[in-house]
């Protein structure tokens, strides 16, 4: 039966868009140290990301916007970035297993959440990682657009050096507009 592993990245940070992956593992082609991608060093979830992609039977990535968060909410945002990695797939799955506690409803195979998933499932695991790697390298983009914001470091999550920057250098577009540090930052203009 092809099981389809799906989690997200990028739920908390203030700015860029909530990327999500779908993955469907090869059982004759193991991929040892998969966990969730929290758990992980940065080294080697760079390893796994280029692991996963070459032994996996099927993977995805998508992701919903920064607009479309501040249209429909980060949740809705979040669900509708996962329905677009299991569409991705070139491989229908026949089971599809969900880090966490909604279910996307635009998926039509049969959908399980799984609350802690990326710790106890390895399609999650990987899903988990494809997804925090490929969040990650956008966020070295942004840090080679705008350094002064100092993205590499904190990869756009509300920390005490993102807000100085909103401070100092104003809001990007990139940004999520609906979060309200943004929002405060924009008033304050």
């Amino acid at each position: 039966m092809w099981v389809a592993g799906v989690d997200e990245a990028g739920r908390g940070p203030l700015i860029g868009s909530v990327v999500a992956a779908a993955v469907i593992l090869d059982p004759a082609r193991p991929i040892e140290g998969l966990n969730d991608s929290k758990k992980l060093t940065e080294k080697k979830r760079e390893k796994l990301f280029l692991e996963i992609q070459e032994k996996a039977l099927a993977w995805s990535i998508a992701e919903a916007s920064h607009t479309e968060i501040d249209e429909i909410n980060i949740l809705q945002a979040s669900l509708l970035a996962m329905t677009r990695a299991v569409a991705g797939l070139k491989i229908q799955p026949e089971l599809v297993l969900v880090d966490g506690n909604k279910v996307p409803q635009g998926i039509t195979v049969p959908c399980e959440a799984v609350v802690g998933g990326d710790a106890l499932h390895p399609e999650i695991s990987a899903a988990s990682i494809l997804a925090k790697v490929y969040r990650d390298h956008q966020m070295l983009e942004l840090d080679a657009k705008y350094p002064q914001f100092g993205f590499a470091k904190h990869k756009g999550y509300p920390t005490k050096a993102h807000y100085e920057a909103l401070a100092l250098h104003g809001v990007l577009d990139e940004h999520r507009r609906s979060y309200s540090p943004v929002r405060k930052a924009l008033e304050a203009k």
